[in-house]
């Protein structure tokens, strides 16, 4: 890395590690249905949460005009400190979202001024100033299905929200790895065609990851690796819609067997990634990049195993969250060093 890219690096890693707080957060958000309790968005407002018992008093008034709580909380004794701790989760979603858009943005126009990045850099940070502001407009996308008539969010806007921080994260570190590795290293073009058909399966893998959180899919068919007692594939897979397409979109059976599936198929291609590096000679990031992947993917298995085993628990919700997330970034630092 050249010494005068340092700077550069540090503050997008920073930006990296902001997003995976975001993305924690996220999870516990969705895990504790926190996400609908701010049911409007103010850029200044919404800074600070309520700071009067009188103004929480006004914010839990008006969260009893949605759906979540008439339909709902109505008839769970839903307290007003009940209210205070969903509302702190889904402020504290938003602050951090705050805080990536003014650690991105002051630096970057610090760094333009400074003339320390080049051409190539500038494109890159504007490519992710878009997708910083995609993330914010699908976060309340998703909110804003959730507040009309249905008391949850649309699976389609939340895997839509949760991806775009995925890549965005993924982006953000590839233009990282771009500053620290700038020279020029062999590629083997057959691991690198495995890597990008791991990736692709993974984001996929992701995508449904948000189907299965939205429609609480993971709350049946609580056994592995039989989809029952008795069955591998339930038969509900197949009856629960119309057709197969809204069986494997928006079927609680039906998207948890495309999730399960995925599973085996991204385990697999990491797998034969790690075989058929074997035989290959590799620099000493290649090789640890594709060893790091096969310990990750296997400990998401296995989480992916027992969360659906147990009924999705928060905490194993999360941390199941959490390993995905360390893989994507072994699934970019692999592919990264197997590309450039």
């Amino acid at each position: 890395m050249k010494k005068e890219n340092k700077s550069v690096v540090v503050w997008l890693l920073s930006g990296c590690v902001l997003i995976f707080i975001m993305v924690v957060v996220g999870g516990i958000t969705r895990l504790t249905n926190s996400g609908l309790s701010m049911t409007d968005w103010h850029l200044v407002t919404d800074t600070f949460p309520p700071l009067s018992e009188a103004k929480w008093e006004e914010a839990f008034e008006q969260y009893k005009q949605f759906p979540e709580y008439q339909k709902i909380n109505i008839h769970n004794d839903f307290t007003l400190s009940d209210y205070k701790y969903i509302y702190f989760w889904e402020w504290f979603h938003r602050l951090i979202g705050r805080a990536i858009g003014l650690v991105f943005i002051v630096p970057f126009f610090y760094f333009l001024v400074r003339k320390k990045l080049d051409k190539s850099t500038i494109y890159k940070c504007f490519i992710l100033l878009g997708l910083g502001s995609l993330q914010g407009f699908f976060g309340w996308f998703m909110v804003k299905s959730g507040l009309i008539d249905n008391p949850d969010v649309s699976h389609f806007r939340l895997a839509l929200h949760l991806t775009t921080a995925f890549i965005t994260f993924a982006y953000t570190f590839w233009v990282a790895l771009d500053l620290i590795y700038p020279e020029r290293v062999k590629i083997e073009k057959s691991l690198r065609t495995i890597a990008r058909f791991a990736l692709a399966f993974l984001l996929l893998q992701i995508i449904y990851g948000g189907f299965v959180a939205g429609l609480n899919a993971g709350l049946v068919h609580n056994h592995w690796p039989m989809m029952s007692e008795e069955q591998f594939i339930h038969e509900s897979v197949f009856l629960e819609q119309k057709n197969l397409f809204l069986s494997f979109t928006e079927g609680k059976s039906g998207v948890q067997f495309i999730h399960r599936t995925l599973a085996y198929l991204v385990v697999g291609l990491i797998v034969f990634l790690y075989i058929k590096s074997k035989k290959q000679t590799l620099s000493k990031a290649q090789n640890n990049g594709i060893g790091i992947l096969l310990v990750l993917v296997f400990a998401q298995f296995i989480l992916g195993v027992f969360t659906l085993i147990y009924g999705v628990p928060v905490w194993l919700g999360l941390i199941h969250q959490v390993s995905a997330f360390l893989l994507l970034s072994a699934m970019t630092f692999t592919l990264h060093r197997l590309s450039k």
